[in-house]
């Protein structure tokens, strides 16, 4: 008869600290088809690895602290063009996947926002950023994570745009 020690299994949950929670995979919403591979390649992750996707949109509006009402009014549009962006975004992912992806909007500038989820969401584990294609280079998010000032606790996976749908599907 062999006799199985669990106190030195580390598949037994008893004996982990920290039980194995699903990753969960953060990516940026916005208008940029770059989005769009961040958002297909995340929900590819997680479907495959049995993770789960949470979508950040920012709504950015000027500030007009003179004119309080047209203040007012440029939020709540931003507020619900960000609203409708995510809501897409997650429609995408659900009928991608069938994962129901958490969604977070913030107000204020992108990379801003962006720390202050990873730093509140200690449940994230991978920040999915997709490369622009443009002569300009990759993006702002990808240079400022490059240039080491988004040096965060999690990881980054930066995914090229150019990707088909197939390819990602494959990838991933």
């Amino acid at each position: 008869m062999v006799h199985q020690n669990t106190t030195d299994d580390p598949n037994n949950e008893q004996n982990s600290a920290h039980p194995q929670r699903p990753r969960k995979f953060l990516v940026i919403v916005d208008k940029t088809a770059e989005s769009r591979v961040a958002v297909r390649f995340a929900t590819r992750r997680a479907q495959h690895t049995g993770g789960r996707v949470t979508l950040l949109c920012v709504a950015q509006h000027d500030d007009f602290q003179q004119w309080r009402g047209v203040e007012e009014l440029m939020r709540d549009e931003a507020h619900r063009e960000a609203e409708n962006l995510i809501y897409e975004a997650a429609k995408a992912v659900n009928e991608i996947s069938g994962i129901l992806p958490e969604l977070v909007i913030l107000h204020g500038q992108t990379a801003d926002c962006l720390s202050e989820v990873i730093k509140n969401d200690g449940e994230i584990s991978i920040l999915v950023l997709a490369a622009g294609a443009s002569k300009e280079g990759p993006g702002p998010l990808v240079s400022s994570f490059l240039g080491g000032v988004g040096a965060n606790r999690i990881p980054v996976t930066i995914v090229p745009s150019a990707l088909s749908d197939a390819e990602i599907d494959s990838l991933a």
